[in-house]
């Protein structure tokens, strides 16, 4: 069996003069977790709904378990389950009644009382949906995408607005997916979650891809040291100080505090030398370094590297 689930290639898509995607290409295994990140208007709710079949693309190719979304839809709608970031779900609809329904649509469905109890969602079993916390929506929302026990599932924003617990829940449950063969594309603004679940990421920005690979590709592996002081800090100086290839990048955290990140070239001489050097030098100039650490690369500072750190309109 094909183990590409989703592929992508040269995907574009435009709205009048506005050029969505441009030349988009990735594809998703079976059996895995894909996740799209990008910042606000990088295309990836427009990548999304046209594998949906929600959209069509205006160049490009795009393949569903095989099958084109839109012109196979009715082949498709059985085999892939959809959790959009919000709504879905009529109001007034209980969750129970509303889950018992969507189960009903298919051969083979998960049983809706083991997705309720899974969920965390029993107890509100028979309250309108209007009623619900957003989160406890947000969580009848993934149950009702997943009860069919689809190939294929698309999760938008699964964990947005959740607790801790029910964050742990729904990060169980697309665990559970992908060991029983599903393949997953989340899209997600949480790194941690992002960098915890998936076994490839696409990072996309102004409607192509950036970078892709393992967490662990993408992030390197790399270590860092971060400290925080409201001193003057003079970073040329202090890079002087550091081995060759060494770089300091401040950042403003609140009024005069701010947050050294220093890296190296050679990861390797990131150590007791590297550390004992920095405090010497912080000793020297009269800088109180607070907070000295060493820390890995995330994926977050990955992504912001990729994308900016300015704040993006929409």
């Amino acid at each position: 069996m094909d183990t590409a689930a989703v592929e992508v290639v040269d995907l574009v898509k435009r709205y009048g003069a506005t050029t969505a995607v441009s030349g988009l290409t990735f594809s998703a295994r079976r059996g895995a977790v894909t996740a799209l990140l990008g910042p606000n208007g990088a295309g990836k709710t427009t990548t999304i709904e046209i594998c949906e079949g929600f959209r069509r693309a205006d160049g490009g190719r795009v393949r569903v378990l095989g099958l084109d979304p839109v012109a196979d839809a009715s082949a498709l709608k059985p085999r892939v389950g959809v959790m959009p970031q919000s709504g879905g779900v009529p109001t007034g609809a209980r969750a129970a009644e509303w889950l018992r329904l969507m189960a009903s649509f298919h051969a083979r469905p998960i049983a809706p009382d083991l997705l309720l109890e899974r969920l965390g969602l029993t107890s509100v079993a028979d309250t309108p949906f209007r009623r619900l916390s957003g989160g406890q929506q947000q969580r009848l929302s993934l149950a009702c995408a997943v009860v069919g026990r689809p190939e294929l599932v698309f999760l938008d924003e699964p964990t947005a607005g959740l607790d801790p617990q029910a964050r742990m829940a729904t990060w169980d449950l697309v665990t559970a997916l992908r060991g029983a063969g599903v393949a997953v594309i989340l899209t997600t603004h949480y790194m941690e979650e992002a960098e915890r679940l998936a076994d490839r990421v696409i990072v996309i920005d102004h409607g192509s891809v950036v970078a892709e690979g393992t967490p662990a590709e993408l992030t390197g592996g790399r270590r860092e040291v971060c400290f925080s002081t409201d001193s003057p800090v003079d970073t040329a100086r202090l890079e002087s100080a550091l081995p060759a290839g060494s770089r300091v990048v401040s950042r403003s955290v609140a009024g005069d505090h701010r947050e050294y990140t220093l890296t190296t070239e050679d990861p390797g001489a990131l150590g007791p030398e590297f550390l004992a050097t920095v405090t010497a030098w912080c000793a020297s100039a009269g800088v109180l370094a607070e907070d000295l650490r060493v820390r890995r690369r995330t994926l977050e500072d990955v992504f912001l590297e990729l994308t900016g750190r300015e704040l993006r309109e929409r």
